[in-house]
């Protein structure tokens, strides 16, 4: 569960915020009551891709696509379709 600070309290209990953090707390830094910041415990973040993206799923920011093939189809069936669109628009 993350601390939840104004800003103006931000301000004023700096060094104690920090040492909490450091023990392994998040502070959470709000404006007008709204969440603007978060200041947690450093961690060295991963290097490549993969682990990063791994990060993001485990954190639940970013879900895998489901693999249905390519997803897309193609609707134009001959070529030229947006020079002919664009041709038409200039009329």
């Amino acid at each position: 569960m993350a601390d939840h600070y104004s800003i103006y309290e931000t301000k004023t209990k700096l060094s104690a915020i920090v040492r909490a953090v450091r023990e392994g707390r998040t502070a959470v830094i709000t404006v007008h009551g709204e969440p603007v910041a978060e200041i947690r415990p450093y961690s060295a973040e991963p290097t490549s891709l993969a682990e990063r993206l791994k990060l993001l799923q485990d954190r639940g920011v970013i879900v895998p696509a489901e693999q249905s093939g390519s997803g897309f189809e193609f609707i134009a069936r001959r070529k030229g379709g947006l020079q002919r669109f664009l041709d038409d628009r200039g009329k």
